[in-house]
């Protein structure tokens, strides 16, 4: 089959969920089939597009860097999108170059499928009547999550804002595209009920061999999270922990080391370190494993998300427990107090993570049980398989049509 895989960015360096959820899948069906990918190229990150060989046949980058968050034309951007119509999360990766490219692209290789890879790429995908809209995530959600947490009113009302034409946004591409598929059956069906279309899901994969802890690693210590400190839900989970959490397990065990991993973490974040110093924040690593390896527990405190957490399934494979909010292990395959520790109020989560580090015996149970479950059922060659027939059953997305 001859594919056109069309994303937001390329993915290397894959550190956030979403980037390593395509790049293992594209891994996989690279192998039997022909893909041509196409996405957004940031000149600062050159490693993208050299490394797109590793799962795709061609590559089709466009120059494209995008506002950081702290920069004053990210402001003047999210000034402006107050009188779009398009969200600012999708509006800001507009791209007029990567729109005709792709539009002649269709025209001229005749692809047998083709897939838009995360909401915010349908901005620049021409024919999305033709293609399976690949959602990682429920966007309107998150948005929705987002303005339920904000404290400002005037925060409130801009998040308001946005969750509204974000929802427009989502619903319309949701109509528009030839299949849905997320990646849980919660947001499969809250995209069959808000949006009123069909929509299947893939469940989250997981490489048990590449996270298994090796067997000359000694056990570790502390608390851990690991995931990309520039996501709102992250940065947002992150501040909840330390301000109603922290504070109840330090008056309990005022070492604990806390370690929090993940790429360009704010400085709201990075200030934790300097209040505490059993509070570690690395910003960028190369590679994760190592930190999950040297705790006891893994944490995950979202109270805004959507999708599924990558990072649930790389501790469970590394062999180390985890204790998350309900919303923090939405969507995935998990049993509260077999394969994991939920809660959700400062107090419980406080509690879980002070009974598990202070227990040798309920993590190994919690851990053992856990790596079983993801070992067995979530390879990303089953992952893969699962999304191929959704390839196949997109309508007009067969070579020859006009």
């Amino acid at each position: 089959m001859k594919l056109l895989w069309a994303g937001s960015d390329f993915l290397h360096p894959a550190t956030r969920g979403g980037q390593i959820r395509t790049l293992e899948m594209l891994r996989q069906l690279h192998k039997r089939h022909e893909i041509h990918y196409a996405a957004l190229a940031d000149p600062d990150r050159p490693e993208g597009v050299a490394r797109a060989g590793e799962y795709s046949s061609r590559a089709f980058p466009f120059a494209f860097r995008p506002a950081r968050k702290t920069s004053p034309r990210f402001a003047l951007e999210a000034a402006a999108a107050t009188f779009s119509p398009l969200p600012l999360a999708a509006g800001r990766w507009r791209c007029a170059e990567m729109r005709t490219a792709l539009e002649r692209l269709i025209r001229e290789e005749r692809y047998d499928a083709m897939v838009c890879d995360f909401l915010v790429t349908a901005v620049n995908f021409p024919r999305l009547e033709r293609a399976v809209l690949f959602q990682h995530n429920v966007e309107s959600v998150i948005w929705q999550r987002r303005r339920e947490n904000a404290g400002d009113p005037l925060r409130r009302l801009y998040m308001r804002l946005q969750e509204r034409r974000m929802r427009d946004f989502e619903a319309a591409a949701c109509r528009r595209a030839a299949r849905v598929v997320a990646v849980s059956e919660k947001d499969a069906a809250t995209i069959r009920e808000w949006f009123g279309v069909p929509c299947s899901y893939v469940p989250t994969g997981i490489d048990t061999a590449y996270f298994a802890r090796p067997a000359d690693t000694a056990k570790g210590q502390g608390l851990v999270f690991a995931g990309s400190m520039d996501w709102a839900p992250n940065i947002d989970g992150i501040t909840w922990f330390a301000e109603e959490v922290l504070p109840l397990i330090r008056a309990r065990n005022q070492e604990l080391p806390v370690t929090i991993v993940g790429r360009m973490p704010p400085a709201g974040i990075q200030a934790l370190a300097a209040r505490d110093r059993f509070v570690h924040v690395t910003g960028t690593v190369p590679d994760v494993r190592p930190y999950l390896w040297n705790a006891s527990v893994a944490m995950v405190p979202l109270r805004i998300g959507g999708g599924t957490r990558l990072k649930i399934y790389e501790a469970m494979a590394a062999g180390i427990p985890v204790v998350a909010t309900t919303i923090g292990a939405e969507g995935l395959d998990v049993s509260d107090g077999e394969t994991i520790a939920l809660a959700d109020t400062p107090l419980d989560f406080a509690r879980c993570c002070l009974d598990l580090c202070g227990d040798t015996a309920a993590r190994a149970r919690l851990a053992t049980a856990a790596r079983e479950m993801v070992a067995s059922r979530y390879s990303w060659e089953q992952v893969a398989r699962e999304f191929e027939p959704f390839l196949v059953q997109a309508p007009e997305a067969a070579a020859g049509n006009p």
